[in-house]
């Protein structure tokens, strides 16, 4: 996840690069459910309006959130399906929050009403992200039923005016790009606390609707009007936060914008986009689906590093016998083509690996969703790597922004 918001916050009052500080245990998204009343078109769980065996019980859920908890694994991330059909959802989150774990829930919003609303705020979950896919027809052709955009949007206000944080979770496709800035638009106009903005990634049915994908320059100009967005209510003085997830090429593109609007800060924040690193799945982004099985993240259900009903989660997380979580932990991590000569890959660390494992079989190719041109990132079509502004650590001075 590429946090844009903490980034112009330090546009707007750099301070001194420290030393990185690790987080204590991986973010832990988990599929509690693979239930969902909606068939969403680019789902990569591929889930459906029926119960599917093999689920975990309270029981065993509980024993992984011991399990979890003794890890350091500091947040979960509760989803689906949607996790508002499993009927012991309140249950988990409230053990969830009771043990001091930062609690998500990722909910379509349409089972958001005025049955549960008291339910949910009496949890006190830390964010709800609810998931829209454009203004009205649009959202409602992507969820492939009608009303959808209705029902989603009543529970969004239903969480804001109960004091729940609540935000909008939009994944970008070539069909839906045109809606994103009605998006930001409901954003303002709704008092919504959190924009995230997901690049489709080639998982599930997001896989099989690979063609749909946004084109490069269709991707260049969402990022524009997101930095440009949160720019502005940076310089407003409005905290609101914008996020990218299933693209570390994003950390590149927004020096690229740095370098344009304020070049005197672009030698300062390549040090702090380098301390970030990019793509940390399978390091701090872990995923347990609906049976138990854990994966590198939510992308990778096709493999399995094990399963926490006959293996811990602590014990199969830190476990590098596996190939490709070796290849994971890897510092740096061993990738070819143009991703192993990009002269920015101490920003990206190389981006999705999932997208070049569903295109060519090999987890360790360059990543094709890169929307950044050979000669942006300094490299020729022979993959030989060219000289680009170098990175170069510094101490820190006073800056000004003009």
């Amino acid at each position: 996840m590429f946090r844009i918001s903490q980034y112009m916050q330090e546009l707007a009052h750099p301070a001194p690069l420290g030393p990185k500080r690790n987080p204590p245990g991986p973010v832990v998204i988990w599929n509690l459910v693979r239930r969902c009343n909606l068939t969403c078109k680019h789902c990569y769980s591929i889930s459906a309006d029926k119960d599917f065996p093999g689920e975990l019980t309270t029981d065993e859920v509980f024993a992984v959130m011991d399990d979890l908890k003794a890890f350091h694994v500091p947040v979960l991330i509760l989803s689906g399906g949607e996790p508002l059909l499993r009927p012991d959802i309140y249950d988990i989150a409230q053990r969830a929050k009771e043990m001091g774990f930062y609690v998500g829930l990722s909910s379509n919003g349409t089972l958001i009403d005025e049955r549960n609303i008291d339910r949910i705020a009496a949890i006190g979950f830390d964010y709800v992200g609810v998931s829209l896919d454009g203004i009205k027809d649009t959202h409602d052709r992507f969820r492939r039923k009608e009303g959808a955009y209705d029902a989603s949007l009543q529970g969004i206000r239903l969480c804001r005016d109960k004091g729940i944080k609540v935000g909008i979770r939009f994944t970008l496709t070539q069909d839906n790009a045109q809606d994103l800035p009605g998006l930001l638009q409901l954003m303002e106009d709704e008092r919504l606390d959190k924009f995230y903005l997901s690049h489709l990634n080639y998982a599930g049915r997001g896989n099989k609707n690979r063609k749909d994908d946004v084109v490069h320059q269709t991707t260049r100009l969402a990022m524009d009007m997101l930095f440009d967005t949160c720019w502005r209510y940076q310089q407003q003085g409005q905290h609101k936060e914008f996020v990218t997830g299933n693209n570390d090429a994003d950390g590149v593109y927004l020096l690229f914008w740095i370098r344009k609007h304020f070049p005197k800060m672009e030698t300062h924040m390549r040090a702090k986009l380098a301390q970030w690193g990019g793509n940390s799945s399978g390091v701090n982004i872990a995923n347990i689906d609906n049976l138990g099985n854990v994966h590198p993240d939510t992308f990778w259900w096709n493999y399995t590093l094990g399963n926490v009903k006959e293996r811990p989660f602590s014990e199969i997380w830190p476990d590098t016998t596996d190939p490709l979580m070796a290849g994971l932990k890897a510092s740096p991590r061993q990738v070819k083509g143009r991703c192993g000569a990009c002269g920015y890959f101490d920003i990206c660390g190389g981006n999705t690996r999932v997208r070049a494992y569903q295109l060519t079989g090999d987890a360790w190719q360059e990543d094709p969703a890169c929307y950044l041109s050979d000669e942006e990132i300094g490299v020729t079509e022979s993959h030989e790597r060219l000289t680009v502004t170098p990175y170069v650590p510094l101490r820190f001075k006073s800056f000004s922004l003009f």
